[in-house]
């Protein structure tokens, strides 16, 4: 059964760093297509970052140049690097295996907390 599970969120000044790490388990991470998604206070999660099974990486347009996403397939995890945060990044991070038909449906993690506040 896949299980993924987030780390590294917490409370950082605007401006500072921080970087989200996804360990996944229970299924063969190389064949799959990687998101990361967040949810705002109030508002509908959305997605923020993906990477295909073929490293080919896309963001929305309010994280580029600011983002990175990445994955370990030997380390079965994957990351998100986030550089010069700003308070609009303030949510709750979700990792997100893509489904992939005849493979595995989605699966979600439970999330990691990021506010950026002074």
């Amino acid at each position: 059964q896949a299980h993924l599970q987030e780390s590294g969120g917490g409370l950082v000044q605007p401006g500072g760093s921080l970087r989200l790490s996804c360990a996944a388990s229970g299924f063969a991470l190389s064949i799959y297509n990687m998101a990361w998604y967040r949810q705002a206070p109030g508002k509908q999660r959305e997605l923020v970052a993906v990477i295909s099974n073929d490293f080919v990486a896309n963001y929305v347009d309010s994280v580029k140049g600011r983002f990175t996403i990445s994955r370990e397939n030997a380390m079965n995890m994957v990351y998100l690097q986030m550089n010069s945060l700003k308070p609009d990044d303030t949510a709750v991070y979700y990792c997100k295996r893509e489904g992939r038909p005849a493979y595995g449906v989605d699966a979600w993690g439970k999330g990691t907390l990021v506010t950026v506040s002074s």
